[in-house]
């Protein structure tokens, strides 16, 4: 496997459980709709978080939430009403990002709510 694609994988299993450690309940991981692919979709509460993973060992290019792209948006809001719809969920629906910076053995993981708004 790539390595980018191993630090990926290590930066999704992180951001589980740094959720699951704040009281997440999680309830589905790389759920796929078409072309769309959800990391996370986990519960608190009365709200369904949708989340994407973004993990980076190197900030030189930009921070790990500004390659969330329109276009990536755009497919996560077809993928999640596919998964509303396909569950019948009916809580109110936030997008959040988890942004995880590797350095050296070490990660920082910063949660940001609401990062961004379906359109």
């Amino acid at each position: 496997m790539a390595e980018h694609n191993e630090l990926g994988k290590k930066g999704e299993e992180l951001a589980v459980a740094f959720l699951q450690e704040n009281g997440y309940e999680i309830l589905e991981r790389n759920w796929t709709f078409q072309k769309a692919e959800i990391d996370i979709i986990a519960q608190k509460e009365n709200i369904l978080a949708i989340i994407e993973v973004k993990t980076r060992s190197s900030i030189d290019f930009g921070l790990p939430q500004d390659f969330v792209k329109p276009k990536k948006i755009q497919l996560l809001v077809k993928a999640v009403n596919a998964y509303i719809n396909y569950r019948e969920i009916d809580f109110e629906v936030r997008f959040d990002i988890i942004a995880i910076q590797k350095s050296n053995e070490s990660f920082a993981i910063e949660h940001l709510t609401d990062a961004f708004y379906h359109f």
